[in-house]
């Protein structure tokens, strides 16, 4: 394997019940990594037990390609989005890790963007579709933007605050800060973003918000009452451990 040092960035791409999409998707995400210099770019997809068949299409795509540049992991059991992307950050060697949501929903391009804001001076930089100067194309349906708002209501509550959108699935981290995070994080769904941010500033690390561009792609694995109530429930257990420090530092 090359060594970490040549790697610029790692992009981290969970992958579940996306078989619609994985055509598409993949043919966006070779076009980028074709934009950097041979040996300086990786892209790790997660196959997070997804029961569709999604693991054989990706490894589909996959034959044939440079296996230092596309990479797969896959496992049987779903154990949800916040345990796979850990699994895609504890794998990379790249200078910087990028996640990504498999509808790329944000255009790969925006993570100059980020880049800029991390080599500014911040370890962390969360795409946001709630700041100035980001751009929402086709937008959710009304409940969702109301769910959005009341859990980043709930978020500020859980003391997570500064922080408009921490639920944009792009965001780009220094690998070191980030595999020291991840490591320490315990939830393994869709509030481990919140997990994320709450522990990288109890470890002193800086966290930036940028505005990115977004479009509500309509594929979402995120149910309005099964995930709704896990969130919440991961919300308390991320404010008890903030309020306690029952976290591993």
């Amino acid at each position: 394997m090359r060594d970490a040092a040549e790697k610029i960035l790692t992009l981290v791409v969970p992958v579940y019940n996306e078989s619609s999409l994985i055509g598409r998707s993949f043919d966006a995400i070779a076009a980028f990594m074709s934009g950097f210099e041979p040996g300086t770019a990786e892209v790790i997809f997660v196959n997070d037990g997804s029961p569709d068949n999604s693991g054989e299409l990706l490894a589909r795509c996959l034959d044939g390609r440079d296996p230092q540049t596309f990479r797969l992991i896959s496992y049987e059991r779903n154990r949800g989005k916040g345990y796979a992307v850990r699994q895609g950050v504890a794998a990379a060697i790249g200078r910087y890790v990028l996640m990504s949501d498999a509808d790329l929903s944000t255009p790969l391009g925006e993570w100059e963007k980020l880049r800029a804001a991390v080599e500014a001076g911040a370890e962390f930089a969360c795409g946001s579709r709630a700041v100035a100067g980001a751009r929402v194309g086709k937008p959710p349906p009304l409940h969702r933007r109301m769910l959005s708002k009341l859990f980043n209501l709930l978020v500020r509550l859980a003391g997570v605050q500064g922080i408009r959108d921490t639920q944009c699935g792009f965001k780009l981290f220094q690998r070191e800060a980030g595999q020291r995070v991840f490591a320490a994080m315990r939830v393994d769904r869709f509030a481990f973003d919140v997990e994320m941010i709450s522990l990288a500033r109890q470890m002193g690390y800086r966290v930036a918000e940028v505005p990115v561009d977004w479009d509500y792609s309509g594929h979402s694995t995120v149910r309005v009452f099964s995930s709704g109530s896990r969130m919440l429930w991961d919300l308390c257990g991320i404010a008890l451990r903030r309020w306690f420090g029952k976290h591993r530092l």
